[in-house]
């Protein structure tokens, strides 16, 4: 019996859901320990929110996905289950060294053949994209720059069709979103861009979006969901 004396954080609730809910991913966990060893930041999903992102994919029946923002692969590597071996996930990286990591830790996965990383800037990549004409796209993960929330939230709504989910990682940052910050700091711009990117979401004609706040391992963020009408 839990003595009420002592807290239960959120990330205690966190672990909790993980042992009762996920079962133990021993590649994915390895795929992480590596990129972390490799210095990448710490910044990847949770596993209950890398879980849900694959059952999104399953949901919505998604068998074409664009992610913005590798880093080591991990969220990648849960998208890629979600599409099955029949679909295929394009994910844009910026850095080199984050996508070798990637592309490494997806061929030890045995997912790499469901799996094209474009490196370069996303804006870049996202043009080419464009300019490409490819199939559309069901599903859209955007965890990048946040800055560039804008231009990633439009390409998705071009890149997507009716019916694609656009899902937009990192939107509360410790609810410092409620205001608007000083655009001439680094981190003023991070809060601006989501701040434009939530805007763009509630107001763009072809959207319909709600965004919800997360507790837990990875701190006090959220998420925004939404659908191309």
């Amino acid at each position: 019996m839990h003595d009420p004396a002592v807290p239960v954080t959120p990330s205690d609730v966190d672990t909790f859901l993980i042992k009762q809910l996920l079962a133990p991913e021993p590649e994915l966990d390895a795929a992480r320990q590596r990129a972390h060893d490799a210095g990448l930041p710490r910044i990847e999903v949770s596993e209950v929110q890398g879980k849900f992102l694959m059952l999104l994919a399953q949901i919505a029946g998604a068998k074409r996905i664009l992610e913005i923002g590798t880093l080591g692969g991990y969220s990648t590597s849960w998208l890629a289950r979600g599409v099955g071996t029949d679909g295929q996930v394009v994910t844009c990286e910026y850095e080199p060294l984050h996508a070798q990591i990637a592309a490494d830790n997806l061929q030890t996965a045995g997912i790499a053949d469901r799996v094209q990383i474009r490196i370069g800037a996303a804006v870049d990549t996202l043009d080419a994209l464009l300019a490409e004409g490819g199939q559309p796209f069901d599903l859209v993960f955007i965890d990048a720059d946040k800055e560039n929330n804008v231009h990633y939230i439009q390409a998705a709504i071009s890149l997507g069709k009716s019916g694609t989910v656009i899902v937009v990682d990192n939107v509360v940052r410790d609810g410092l979103v409620v205001h608007p910050a000083d655009p001439q700091t680094q981190a003023g711009a991070l809060i601006n861009g989501v701040r434009a990117g939530l805007e763009l979401l509630g107001t763009h004609p072809l959207l319909d979006a709600t965004a919800l706040q997360t507790v837990g391992l990875k701190g006090w963020d959220g998420f925004a969901l939404a659908r191309v009408r």
